[in-house]
């Protein structure tokens, strides 16, 4: 569970052709609401087909996610001091990489839940601000009880954009950089992202 919603986010790759950005004007809350009703409505249309062949859902939760996810500005974060130097194709590279890796694994990981009606939108509350509003939300579970999902957006030139999740009490951009960015301080960012796009590297999300 805990897995497959930590890779909700952030969240990190796709090899969609560049388009023209349009600026989205929607709020952080409705961005999460329309994303997930979006991919509820898919899988459940399809679930006898998504349940035989699991990776054919992949596609579809890479639509819907990845435009509400600044890829490059998570990277930046995850990498920290180690990824000071980094050339622009070199960060495209390693959060693509990482986004690929996170998208199978939620993708997989949502074949466990019935509806979108388990998937609840907090309203916001506490302080907001262009560049920081987390959104709230909690995702009941089939055995019972729930697991809460909080959301950091900020403000973009192309509207809001997720950059962090937080499952549990745990950040997915910090456990991320507690395990990779020592490695691309020791290894360098090219190795690393020749790694996870190999699987020859394993990257425990549940810390």
């Amino acid at each position: 569970m805990k897995t497959g919603l930590i890779a909700t986010m952030m969240l990190l790759a796709s090899t969609f052709p560049v388009m023209a950005q349009v600026q989205d004007e929607r709020d952080p809350a409705t961005i999460i609401s329309e994303t997930m009703t979006a991919i509820f409505n898919t899988l459940e249309e399809q679930r006898s087909e998504f349940t035989a062949k699991p990776e054919l859902l992949r596609p579809v939760v890479r639509e819907q996610m990845l435009p509400m996810i600044d890829l490059e500005y998570s990277a930046r974060l995850i990498l920290g001091r180690a990824g000071k130097g980094a050339s622009a194709e070199q960060l495209t590279a390693f959060s693509q990489a990482l986004s690929t890796m996170l998208i199978n694994r939620y993708s997989d990981g949502l074949l466990d839940y019935r509806s979108d009606s388990q998937a609840e939108v907090l309203p916001l509350k506490g302080k907001n601000s262009d560049k920081l509003t987390r959104v709230q939300t909690r995702f009941s579970l089939n055995r019972g009880g729930y697991t809460p999902v909080d959301y950091a957006f900020h403000k973009t030139g192309e509207g809001w954009k997720a950059f962090d999740v937080t499952v549990e009490g745990i950040s997915y951009v910090l456990t991320f950089r507690n395990q990779l960015s020592p490695r691309v301080a020791s290894d360098g960012i090219d190795k690393v992202t020749a790694d996870l796009n190999s699987g020859g590297l394993a990257v425990d999300i549940d810390e």
